[in-house]
């Protein structure tokens, strides 16, 4: 009104310039309200995400027309990682102050709506040029000021920090800057979800808002003014930004009747193609942004999901330190390839041991216990042939014996028993000393064994045959199962007996007769090299149900009858004695003096002479005689020489015990072993010994008869079930076996159907179990493995060891141990190995060092088996002579 009257007193061209100025300006006034009226609508609803970050229907945007969002839809599809909904051009528009930007994708996602509108009224309400000022800040400087809004309210949430990771997309700041974590949003929402989070989301929206806007009230719309159709529109505009993100493409793990289902690659580039379409980017970033998302092209259409049991496939941020803890595969593969190279270097360098060949003036024929030169030079006297006897290093040789040159496979049994490679066994003198009575002969590349000896030139079985038909009751096979070969020469009456399931151990000494054991070990026939000298045999008492010496020129009545005294401690009381001798059947001098002393001294140990017989065919005689199976002729003589052992004089210690010429008595009680035979052959095999009672607690913790039994339906359950087929052994191949550790002689009982023999040893450190052993008709022998085996390399075909190495490593070092092994397997022989499972790796190592080929290895429950065979490699050095 004012201005109306000022205007009445001036100029007629005055007043009309007034009153077009007023006119402009009133219709400029006009245009700005209604731009403001169309524009700053009151906000009606926001988004937000539940605690578990899924996308809930109340998180959808909306405007209080639904006509009004068709409207702007059809103007602006433009599509923002933060925003699921769509938003007009200049909604987008802030005033705020810059703050510090969160990544978390999902507070930008439920709080960009809410910034932009509360920015909106802000703009309008305190400064009108900031709309004019706005036009010039550029999209993304829009979207970063809204998201810096919409994470202030957030600031001290520690649930909602958690959740909110930066998403990538249409509205990003700029390309380099990458938002890494936890960029999938868990899209396993339901409508169920829907409905029940919407008013705990509603209230938590409440409180952002107002600490966004200053307390000022924000009106959120009721789920129930939602209709069924938008919610599905907003679910799959939420999908179609997904899709969008610029590093990787969320695969959604919806049920096909609750949620919409992802979209697919067609679907993706179309929604690309018509963001590109419906409107043009602002600037030149934009534009780069909506070109990545249409040349986009997703890979893998299943990775990316949730793990099994529905998890989510968000990966918490990794611990620096973790990586101190956690080896990678690239560090464990440059390890390997390392540790192969350093394997691969030397033949003679694995595994941290270097092998080298023992420098032994033996070379291949090497016993360390039987040649420790040193120690036999030290020995004051050899009249007990005290040489011939162990004499073992304080430390066993960790050196390997070196291969006869020519050195070929041994010939299989029973071929084996008539012939062998001479390059094996190249020793010719025997074939020349004995030749004429059928030993041994060279024939071409092989040695050849006609089956005769000393006092059965026309051959070993007539000879065995001849014994039984001169004491019937001797009964081969049946009541006699084990026997003594005495001074066995090539142990052809031992491998004969074969025929008749006949069970010898043969020995002889050393070089006596020019490798004779072990021409009778490459044959295939047990023997072991010892001597009858100072001290015991490694043998329990009251074993052998028969003694055989063929043609031995042992002095048997010297010194008080000493060592027919061992003999008589070996013999089963009522067992027999086979003495095959120029003394009984020749009438010279020397040997009818050998024939009154024995004559005498057997009368005195109360043996009985059962038989003297001539052999017409060999023009040979032997005597046969019988041990007392009771006291009382011992009880009845006149002269007690040799008197009876001291009670405290075991008769069953072995081991590096000194000879002694007296009795022992025997046992008399039923319950006692010794007081009565054996059952016959095959039966004895598999029934408990019966001295042995349930009061007796067996090696395994049952009563002894009990633990027998289940100790042998054990083994042959392993051997038919395991040995005969998973370990990679050809048990055609195979004659010569020792189990290094024997208990009850379950394994060799388990092999009865089988041409194998098997040396049973019980270590000196276990039970006496080596009489259970005899008396089921098997044989064995006391050993130390901290100590050489008396017998000669590569003598056995297959070892086996249970639970022995990791009882034994405890007393004495592995490395001599395994070249003791390495000694006496013969190459192309086996071991089998069980026992713990720390253990089977050390000897896995060891045996791979010696270049055995393990072919079989398996551990569970601390406990392994190992099943490995020895090649002919042998290293190209020789151990420093320590002479």
């Amino acid at each position: 009104m004012a201005l109306g009257k000022r205007g009445l007193k001036r100029s007629s061209s005055s007043t009309t310039s007034t009153v077009t100025t007023i006119v402009l300006i009133g219709l400029c006034v006009f245009g700005i309200w209604m731009l403001a009226g169309d524009t700053f609508a009151t906000p009606k609803a926001t988004k937000s995400t539940t605690n578990t970050g899924t996308l809930s229907d109340s998180a959808i945007s909306l405007s209080s027309e639904p006509e009004t969002i068709k409207t702007v839809e059809k103007k602006d599809q433009t599509i923002f990682h933060d925003n699921p909904g769509v938003l007009p051009r200049d909604a987008i528009q802030t005033d705020e102050p810059k703050q510090t930007q969160h990544t978390n994708n999902n507070a930008q996602k439920n709080h960009a709506t809410t910034g932009a509108e509360s920015g909106s009224d802000k703009k309008g309400k305190e400064d009108p040029s900031n709309g004019a000022d706005s036009k010039n800040i550029s999209d993304e400087q829009k979207v970063k000021k809204i998201i810096e809004d919409s994470s202030h309210g957030l600031q001290g949430k520690e649930s909602a920090e958690e959740q909110m990771k930066q998403r990538q997309g249409e509205t990003q700041i700029s390309e380099e800057s990458t938002l890494t974590e936890n960029q999938q949003v868990d899209e396993q929402h339901t409508k169920h979800d829907f409905e029940s989070n919407t008013k705990a989301n509603e209230e938590m929206i409440k409180q952002q808002l107002q600490e966004d806007a200053g307390n000022q009230t924000t009106f959120l719309e009721t789920p129930n003014q939602i209709s069924d159709e938008d919610k599905q529109q907003r679910i799959k505009e939420h999908q179609v930004q997904h899709v969008q993100q610029k590093h990787e493409i969320p695969y959604s793990s919806f049920s096909d009747e609750t949620n919409p289902q992802p979209l697919a690659p067609a679907q993706l580039e179309y929604q690309a193609e018509n963001v590109n379409k419906t409107e043009k980017p602002a600037n030149s970033k934009e534009k780069a942004k909506l070109k990545r998302i249409k040349e986009h092209k997703p890979t893998n259409s299943n990775s990316g999901e949730t793990f099994p049991g529905g998890s989510s496939t968000e990966i918490p941020k990794e611990s620096t330190e973790s990586k101190k803890s956690w080896s990678t595969q690239a560090t464990q593969s440059e390890h390997e390839k390392d540790r192969r190279k350093e394997e691969s270097r030397s033949n003679e360098n694995i595994n941290g041991y270097a092998w080298h060949l023992c420098n032994e003036t033996t070379g291949p024929d090497f016993i360390p216990c039987l040649d420790n030169v040193k120690a036999i030079r030290k020995l004051r006297s050899t009249k007990h042939y005290e040489h011939r006897e162990r004499h073992c290093p304080e430390e066993g040789p960790s050196c390997l014996v070196p291969l006869p040159q020519g050195y070929k496979i041994p010939i299989a049994w029973p071929k084996s028993r008539d012939k062998i490679w001479y390059r094996n066994v190249p020793n010719a003198m025997l074939a020349q000393v004995k030749g004429h009575q059928n030993w041994i002969k060279v024939t071409g590349e092989f040695l050849t064994f006609p089956g005769g000896g000393t006092q059965f030139i026309h051959g070993a079985l007539h000879y065995i045959d001849f014994i039984q038909k001169a004491v019937p009751n001797i009964g081969w096979g049946n009541r006699s199962r084990v026997v003594l070969d005495v001074g066995c020469g090539v142990a052809s009456f031992g491998g004969y007996l074969f025929e008749r399931d006949v069970l010898t151990m043969s020995f002889a000494p050393k070089d006596e007769h020019e490798a004779q054991v072990q021409f009778a070990l490459e044959r295939g026939i047990p023997a072991i090299s010892a001597v009858m000298g100072s001290q015991r045999l490694p043998f329990p008492s009251n074993v052998f149900d028969v003694v055989h010496c063929a043609r031995c020129r042992v002095p048997w009545h010297a010194e008080g009858g000493k060592l027919l005294m061992e003999l008589n401690r070996l013999l089963r009381p009522g067992g027999y004695f086979v003495w095959s001798a120029t003394p009984v059947y020749r009438k010279l001098e020397e040997d009818a003096a050998i024939w009154k002393g024995m004559s005498n001294l057997t009368v005195s140990i109360c043996w009985e002479l059962v038989t003297i017989k001539m052999d017409k065919l060999n023009s040979a005689g032997l005597a046969i005689y019988r041990k007392p199976a009771t006291n009382q002729c011992y009880e009845k003589r006149n002269h007690k020489i040799p008197p009876i052992c001291k009670n405290e004089d075991d008769p069953n210690a072995a081991w590096n015990v000194p000879l002694h010429a007296c009795l022992h008595r025997l046992h008399v009680s039923k319950a006692e072993r010794g007081s009565r035979w054996p059952e016959e052959w095959p039966l004895r095999l598999q029934k408990a010994p019966y001295w042995l009672n349930s009061s007796q607690m067996g090696i395994y913790g049952k009563p002894a008869p009990q633990d027998f039994t289940k100790d042998y339906e054990h083994w042959k359950n392993v051997v038919s079930t395991s040995y005969m087929k998973g370990l990679g052994i050809s048990w055609s191949n195979v004659r010569n076996v020792m189990d290094m550790r024997a208990v009850y002689g379950g394994f060799a009982a388990a092999l009865k159907d089988l041409q194998v023999w098997v040396m049973n040893v019980v270590t000196i450190d276990s039970p006496d179990t080596l009489p259970i052993i005899y008396d089921r008709g098997l044989f064995g022998i006391y050993h130390d493995w901290c100590e050489s085996f008396s017998t000669y390399p590569r003598s056995y075909d297959l070892l086996h060891a249970d639970h022995l190495f990791s009882q034994l490593k405890r007393r004495c070092k592995l490395v001599p141990v395994m070249a003791e092994v390495d000694r006496i397997v013969r190459p192309g022989g086996k071991i089998i190995v069980r026992d713990k499972s720390s253990t089977i790796g050390e000897i896995e190592s060891l045996l791979k060092s010696l270049h055995w080929e393990v072919h079989f290895t398996f551990s569970k429950d601390e406990a392994g088996i190992l099943s490995a065979q020895k090649g002919q490699w042998r290293p190209d050095t020789y151990q420093a002579s320590s002479s």
